[in-house]
């Protein structure tokens, strides 16, 4: 697979793992997250999937798509990932219902349309 190619493929990757993330937070409240630890935890293992793909896109194409705010969404991971007793529940929220379906709009637009059969 050409270089282009597998980061098309990450930005899949990203996109599926963003619309279950956007799918689970659907119609929650901040009161169903406080009290809800399967919402948070699942939440928390989507968001981390989006950054641990986002690690792999090529430099080059994270470069030419300085929209998509690779840093962050890499530093998020990397906290959910190694720094367990660090997680900012309140920005998780924020990220899953304010950032999560940005980057789906962003990414959607990065991605050829898919051929429905």
């Amino acid at each position: 697979m050409r270089p282009e190619e597998q980061d098309l493929a990450y930005l899949w990757d990203m996109l599926q793992a963003a619309k279950n993330v956007a799918q689970i937070m659907a119609g929650r409240s901040k009161d169903n997250w406080k009290g809800n630890l399967m919402l948070r935890m699942a939440v928390e293992r989507g968001v981390e999937v989006v950054g641990e793909v986002a690690r792999h896109v090529s430099n080059t194409y994270q470069k030419q798509h300085s929209e998509i705010p690779w840093r962050q969404i890499i530093g998020q991971r990397n906290i959910l990932a190694h720094e367990y007793g660090q997680i900012d529940h309140d920005r998780l929220f924020e990220t899953a219902t304010r950032d999560i379906p940005r980057l789906i709009e962003l990414l959607s637009l990065l991605l050829p349309p898919v051929e429905e059969s």
